[in-house]
């Protein structure tokens, strides 16, 4: 590769779990992106693996014709491919690499394999035209360094010190279940529509988060834990429901207020934790919990107490997302980090 960092063109393509996306990147700036959700899931409360291996079938070429007529560019101008190799279900990643890799063998063009949770972190250092959508100057893009990033999703809850794009260490992690599952599961519980945890986020505004109380599992050090928490919910409702029947609209938002506010101060408690022990000025959150609202505002709230910088990728970006493999891409190619054509697919893939 010769192109210069600032001009090289890289495509994103993310295919992890349920969500299909690609997206173009010319150094550090989005050019543009196509995500295509996966609505079948909604009708079983949860992914289904093999259903979402054969949508992102249906979906991947549809999505680069779309994102090719978005952005006014094609072929000739893609200088790499970056992919996520993994983690996440195995078949969703195979359509994903193999498509990747069938067409840098056919376009003549290198490839970057990427870990999904690196991806994330690296959101932020993308440059976007909606950075300020916030209205706030507190939400910036690349953090300062060292930071400790708190990385939430659906599979994951991590505590990461991020030195440099390239050096990073997982310094907490959940022992059990992530805290993205937790939302979701209670959601299916009390009847919302999947996926739950958006829903969950908008309940929450309309009810009293003093109205349930559920245990926050001590587990000591930086790590998590949130099988405990949902085993609290699950015998609060009972209770709840044998005393007072059924639960009504009303009952439904405290339940979703209660959740939130629990689930917003174990992970601000820890991440105001591992800041403090490494020594970090600058926090970020990533991952698709990061769009809950009540996180957001409980880590803008947190830097302000602190005096630390707070950083919060905007909504395109907090999901699984194309935008976050090409950037990722980007600074492999910065240090020749190739991949190969016989590069499997990881479900499981430890570290960064």
């Amino acid at each position: 590769m010769t192109s210069p960092f600032s001009t090289r063109v890289i495509l994103g393509v993310e295919s992890s779990c349920d969500d299909t996306s690609m997206a173009l990147l010319r150094g550090h700036k989005l050019l543009g992106q196509v995500d295509v959700a996966q609505l079948v899931h909604a009708q079983y409360g949860g992914v289904v693996p093999e259903l979402a291996s054969r949508a992102h079938q249906l979906h991947i070429a549809p999505i680069l014709e779309a994102l090719f007529e978005k952005t006014g560019l094609g072929w000739d101008d893609v200088d790499a491919i970056a992919y996520t190799r993994g983690p996440g279900l195995h078949g969703s990643l195979l359509v994903g690499s193999a498509w990747a890799r069938s067409a840098a063998w056919a376009r003549g063009i290198p490839l970057l394999p990427v870990h999904h949770m690196r991806a994330h972190i690296l959101a932020h250092w993308i440059e976007h035209d909606t950075l300020a959508i916030s209205g706030t100057s507190s939400i910036q893009s690349a953090p300062g360094l060292p930071a400790m990033g708190l990385t939430v999703s659906g599979g994951h809850t991590q505590l990461v010190r991020i030195d440099s794009p390239w050096a990073m260490e997982v310094v907490g992690t959940t022992l059990d279940d992530a805290a993205g599952e937790a939302f979701d599961k209670v959601a299916k519980w009390i009847g919302l529509p999947y996926p739950g945890g958006p829903e969950i986020d908008r309940r929450a505004a309309s009810g009293d988060a003093s109205a349930y109380t559920f245990s926050k599992p001590s587990v000591g050090g930086l790590d998590f834990s949130f099988s405990g928490l949902k085993t609290s919910v699950l015998n609060t409702l009972r209770k709840a429901i044998d005393r007072d029947g059924p639960l009504v609209d009303a009952d439904i938002d405290n339940v979703c207020a209660s959740l939130q506010k629990t689930i917003v101060e174990i992970l601000v408690e820890q991440l105001e934790r591992a800041a403090e022990k490494h020594g970090c000025k600058s926090i970020a959150i990533q991952g698709g919990v990061s769009a809950n609202s009540g996180l957001r505002k409980a880590v803008l709230e947190l830097g302000k107490k602190q005096g630390w910088s707070v950083h919060i990728p905007p909504m395109l970006c907090c999901t699984d997302n194309g935008a976050m493999i090409a950037m990722t891409g980007q600074f492999m190619a910065e240090k020749d980090q190739w991949g190969r054509l016989d590069d499997a697919p990881l479900a499981r893939w430890p570290g960064f």
